[in-house]
């Protein structure tokens, strides 16, 4: 029986990401059903999103092997489309279940920068997101050559973050301040790891990823300059004054 690792970590790193965002949210005033409902909308969309974005930057290939759109098993699920399909449902179900969006997403920010950091090794396993060629010590031998691991630096990076965000997030800042943080982190490193890479998306001569990660960092340092609420001593959550 094949056992499809890609998928396996995949599924451990939304398992991961769901518990810690259950966990923090319980110090903000979001009970569990919260996150329990919302994870049954935005999994499915993050996915379809993730993996659309992919297919649109890769349509000379998947024009003439259509039936390979779905053999998501196979890779190929950018995070970027799951990322803006993720805040799309987040945007819309928080206004529909009369939740704080900003406050629930820099909760999520938490969780999903940890799962970033755990599902980048599915990419290991697929032998993809790697970099050029390389004869630094901690090179990995992918798709024939030692290479730049650029799946583990971003994995790294993405850690780094986490830790980061999680410690602030304790410090009970105003609202969105941590999910702009995300964006602006996020979309730095993801930036310069970029370059290294030899399988980006591409949009003619520059790389997709790369032109999402400026637009991302810019918008991550309004979202962290406009925050628009405060949080009590409690953690109960208020509408700011200012």
């Amino acid at each position: 029986m094949s056992v499809y690792w890609y998928g396996i970590i995949i599924a451990l790193a939304i398992a991961v990401g769901y518990f810690v965002a259950r966990r923090l949210g319980k110090h903000f005033g979001l009970e569990g059903w919260v996150f329990d409902k919302f994870m049954l909308w935005v999994i499915p969309a993050a996915f379809i999103g993730a993996r659309l974005w992919y297919v649109i930057f890769n349509l000379n290939y998947y024009s003439l092997y259509p039936g390979k759109i779905f053999a998501v098993w196979e890779g190929g699920l950018a995070i970027h489309g799951g990322i803006f399909a993720g805040v799309a449902v987040a945007l819309i179900w928080t206004r529909v279940k009369k939740i704080k969006f900003l406050r629930f997403a820099d909760v999520m920010s938490v969780a999903l920068i940890l799962g970033q950091a755990i599902g980048r090794w599915a990419n290991y396993v697929n032998q993809e997101a790697y970099g050029k060629p390389t004869d630094l010590p901690w090179a990995m031998y992918i798709a024939g050559e030692y290479r730049h691991p650029t799946f583990l630096y971003e994995s790294i990076w993405n850690l780094f973050l986490f830790f980061g965000l999680y410690h602030y997030l304790s410090q009970r800042p105003r609202s969105g301040k941590v999910f702009g943080l995300y964006l602006a982190g996020y979309s730095l490193g993801r930036f310069f790891i970029e370059a290294m890479r030899t399988d980006s998306l591409m949009l003619g001569s520059f790389r997709v990823a790369q032109i999402v990660s400026i637009v991302m960092f810019v918008a991550g340092i309004i979202v962290y300059l406009w925050g628009t609420t405060k949080t009590t001593r409690s953690g109960a959550i208020e509408d700011s004054k200012d």
